[in-house]
Order: C-alpha cells, then sequence, then structure tokens
C-alpha cells in the first residue's frame, strides 16, 4: 500500500468523529490522525472517563494541528453505564445541526478483563458487567448515533470496532477477552449486512504500547513485541482514507 502523506490531498471531508476511550493509548492517538485530515467546520467528539486527560488532549489537538475552526468537545462519560452512553449520544445529537458530509464513530473503549481459567466464570453478575461494557455498550451507541444522524444517500457513514486478534483466535484462560472481541465483530458485521449506506470496518491494531499490554505482563508473565500507538493509527487512517475495504470485513495490523 502506498504512503498515506501521498500529491493526492484526501480528508474526512467535513466531519463528526466520536472516538470512545480517548483520553490516553490509541484513542488518544487516533483522535491526533483524526484531526490532521478533517475539513474546517468538523467536530471532534472525545469520549473518556477522566476529565483532566480529555482537556490536555483538546489542548494539544488545536496547538499541534493550527487547524482553528476543529471543533473540540471532550465529554467525560463512564460508558459502562446506562448514563455514560446517554450522555454522549446527547453530545452527538447537540452538533446534528451541523452541515456534515461523514459521520465517524470509533468504538475503542474496551477493558482486558479477568485472565482465569473457564470454570472460575460462575458469577453471573461478574460475566454480565464485562459484556455490558464491552458489547452492549459500543451497541447502544452505536444504534443512539445512527438515530441522531440516519444513514442516507451523500452522507458518508463510517464505523470502526476497534478489535483484536482474539476476535479470531482462542486464547486459554481469555475467555471473556475472547468473547467480548468476538461478539463485536459479528455486532457490526449484522449492521453491515444491514445498511448499506454504512461502510463498517473491525480493525485489530496489533499489540501496542499501551497499559493494557503492562497489565498482561503484570498478570500473565508474556512480553509481547509492542508497537507504537501512532504508528497504527496511521495504518488505520489510511484504510479509512483509501476507503476501499469492503464493509463489515475484520483487518489486521499485520496485513497492512
Amino acid at each position: 500500500m502506498s504512503d498515506i502523506h501521498s500529491t493526492t490531498i484526501r480528508t474526512l471531508s467535513r466531519c463528526i468523529c466520536i472516538i470512545t476511550g480517548a483520553s490516553k493509548g490509541f484513542g488518544r492517538a487516533l483522535a491526533h490522525q483524526v484531526s490532521h485530515y478533517m475539513k474546517p467546520g468538523s467536530v471532534l467528539l472525545l469520549v473518556a472517563r477522566t476529565r483532566t486527560l480529555l482537556q490536555e488532549l483538546k489542548e494539544e489537538l488545536q496547538s499541534f494541528t493550527g487547524n482553528q475552526s476543529l471543533v473540540v468537545h471532550c465529554v467525560t462519560a463512564d460508558l459502562s453505564t446506562r448514563d455514560g452512553v446517554n450522555e454522549t449520544v446527547s453530545a452527538a445529537r447537540q452538533q446534528s445541526s451541523n452541515e456534515i458530509d461523514h459521520v465517524l464513530l470509533i468504538n475503542n473503549a474496551a477493558s482486558l478483563g479477568n485472565i482465569s481459567p473457564f470454570t472460575n466464570f460462575t458469577n453471573l453478575d461478574q460475566v454480565n458487567s464485562y459484556l455490558s461494557f464491552n458489547v452492549s455498550s459500543p451497541l447502544a451507541l452505536t444504534a443512539g448515533i445512527l438515530q441522531v444522524f440516519p444513514p442516507r444517500a451523500g452522507l458518508r457513514w463510517s464505523v470502526v470496532n476497534c478489535s483484536s486478534i482474539f476476535a479470531v483466535q482462542t486464547m486459554p484462560s481469555w475467555v471473556l477477552y475472547c468473547t467480548g472481541k468476538s461478539a463485536r465483530v459479528m455486532m457490526f458485521r449484522v449492521l453491515a449486512a444491514e445498511e448499506p449506506n454504512v461502510k463498517v470496518l473491525s480493525y485489530s491494531p496489533g499489540p501496542l504500547d499501551t497499559e493494557m499490554q503492562k497489565d498482561i505482563l503484570r498478570l500473565t508473565g508474556i512480553r509481547n513485541n509492542v508497537f507504537p500507538c501512532k504508528e497504527s493509527a496511521a495504518k488505520l487512517m489510511k484504510v479509512l482514507l483509501d476507503d476501499e475495504f469492503t464493509s463489515g470485513s475484520h483487518l489486521d495490523f499485520f496485513q497492512l
């Protein structure tokens, strides 16, 4: 694939982009990438639980891009709760009167969960809590944003599901994580089948230099060869700008 910085200027058009889990790690890197390719009048909606980190990111974006016409809103919300999902949809609705050409929703927020043998998961509340945040929440959020911006001809609609190799590959003692990631892939394939005007992509960003990898090392002793978040974010951005992927497909960092 050719380099993202080509002589042909490509953009995300006048876009509203919603990124969950935006305050750090891969979500933060994506915010930086996206901000460079949004036309004047675009809106970037950053969603996470930590207000101070979101505000720091907002200031970084406005300082680095020089795009003074880019509107950045921070939504401090816990997406494991109904209120958090509703607050995010409400924040998007406040921007629905803006003239936009493209809706881009990046479902990045997720958690590792308990790494433990299958037979240890007898606590239904524990399992439901994990699946609520990692499966039910992105489903409800995506459905809500779709209602705010109904898909139609002439409006570009893109949904990204931040996935994992463990959506398609099993790993002993990772039943929660594998189940959540696999369910999300199928969930967004259904959306792709239902909505011909929505381009849907599940993207596995690869092992990244994030707090999750530190948790994996601490809990399992597994040390992965990690990559900078900005490297994977740049690959995803190129895929979105090229816009040649099949809706509903699952792409991996190492395939690109």
